[in-house]
């Protein structure tokens, strides 16, 4: 009896430890706490990747060509719907952050209150708005007609269900504020296992088609939501509205959120683009981008927690900290990058038959991912880390700005040159986008060489 007695109470220590570690984002070896709170976000991410990935493997296998560029097309929208409340949710993130590095319970408290609200006014605001507009969109990029119907159900039910997307958003934010990776990844855990029986169940067994894909999509959110909403209760958390807190989160989370939204409205217009070029295309395209995301996990894995560390030692006056905190950012992000995309480079073509038959998605799938997925996923890297740091230190305005030049002008203007102007058509199109990231870039080491997030004050 007394050795797993001790057994456990060894376990029990270890526990205490990772808890300990993961609450105080101001002590430690930076890239130690960097890398071990970032991880858990690694996971979190790849799992949430699932979504629309298992859809789109799904969808592919019984549907067919004109179900994945369906799911394609609204994929873009639905990544911009969800990018509007995980900008949202960012302001909570920064603002809880600098509260417990400043030992400020109270601010904290109300932080996390007020996030909930602002996120739940948006969520219906945002829920009408897609209601509305979501066909004249698809109309205007140009879908093709034949997977235009199938792309309108899918986004009819994924609109429906954008509160629990931004409801989970706001609490996985508020929970990395509070120095917390771990949890997140238990509640997506569920939810992806869930998504992706249902996927099955409802694509496959019951033939529903597109909207079936959605339907798994939205159930598997508001399971996840509902499991971190009982983790917030239990805790003392309660909706609050307070205007000095709604100010401040609306500060970062406005930039923020209209950053996320320049960036996927931009990958809608380049989809519109590939359009162009038929339902092969089109369907290519969308599974390299999903390819590219998984690509980009470790960096916005990084970049998450380099925006709630750098936050945190910023409330805790730690300015070498957060000097640091972005250093060793970057070094992690283009490490795991630059990793993944030679791996992905290696596999391409086996990769790319894994989520459809048709050769000529094959062929032009393995296009976009050569080009895009190379020489720009450094650049990438080091720019979301740039960005994020930012954010996490008051200056989400030049994210968004970074996010205005790379997203709209660079991108486009470059995707439009080579792909139309130039008249390299597709294979132009990937060029643009692959270019896009290096202005960006530069711009954010600037920013930090020049200092002034020292001046960056918390919320009182």
């Amino acid at each position: 009896m007394l050795v797993p007695h001790l057994f456990f109470l060894y376990l029990q220590r270890k526990i205490d430890i990772m808890k300990e570690l993961e609450q105080k984002l101001t002590a430690g070896i930076v890239w130690k706490q960097l890398f071990r709170f970032s991880t858990p976000l690694l996971f979190t991410n790849l799992l949430q990747a699932f979504y629309s990935l298992a859809d789109m493997l799904v969808v592919g296998r019984f549907v067919g060509n004109n179900g994945l560029a369906a799911v394609s097309n609204a994929s873009m929208l639905s990544f911009i719907i969800n990018s509007i409340g995980i900008g949202i949710a960012v302001g909570g993130t920064v603002l809880v952050a600098k509260a417990r590095g400043a030992h400020d319970r109270f601010a904290e408290r109300e932080a996390c209150g007020t996030s909930f609200a602002v996120s739940g006014i948006a969520a219906l605001l945002v829920t009408t708005a897609g209601l509305l507009w979501y066909r004249s969109v698809f109309i205007c990029l140009g879908v093709p007609e034949a997977a235009l119907p199938e792309a309108c159900a899918y986004m009819r039910v994924i609109c429906g269900g954008t509160i629990f997307v931004f409801g989970y958003n706001t609490i996985c934010a508020l929970l990395r504020g509070m120095g917390h990776s771990l949890r997140p990844l238990y509640f997506i855990a569920v939810a992806t296992l869930l998504n992706i029986l249902l996927d099955l169940l409802l694509v496959g067994v019951w033939q529903c088609g597109v909207a079936g894909a959605a339907w798994a999509t939205v159930l598997s959110q508001a399971s996840s939501l509902l499991i971190a909403c009982r983790h917030l209760r239990n805790r003392g958390y309660k909706i609050s509205f307070r205007r000095e807190a709604v100010r401040e989160i609306l500060k970062t989370g406005i930039p923020s959120a209209l950053q996320l939204v320049l960036v996927n409205f931009s990958f809608l217009l380049v989809t519109g683009l590939f359009n162009r070029y038929g339902v092969p295309a089109a369907a290519a395209a969308g599974i390299g981008l999903k390819l590219s995301t998984f690509i980009a996990m470790p960096t916005w894995a990084i970049g998450q927690g380099v925006t709630a560390m750098a936050a945190q030692n910023l409330g805790a006056g730690l300015f070498r900290r957060v000097a640091d905190t972005a250093r060793y950012g970057i070094r992690l992000s283009l490490a795991g990058t630059v990793t993944l995309a030679c791996l992905l480079q290696l596999a391409a073509d086996d990769v790319m038959r894994c989520f459809a038959p048709d050769p000529e998605v094959v062929r032009l799938g393995v296009i976009y991912v050569r080009i895009f997925c190379s020489f720009s996923a450094p650049a990438y890297a080091a720019m979301y880390v740039w960005n994020a740091f930012a954010t996490g230190t008051g200056a989400a305005s030049l994210a968004l700005f970074n996010a205005l030049l790379e997203s709209v002008v660079v991108r486009m203007l470059l995707c439009g040159l080579f792909g139309i102007v130039l008249g390299y058509g597709y294979t132009g199109v990937c060029w643009g986008l692959a270019m896009s990231p290096f202005p960006p870039m530069l711009i954010g080491l600037l920013y930090f060489q020049r200092g002034r997030w020292r001046h960056s004050r918390v919320w009182k």
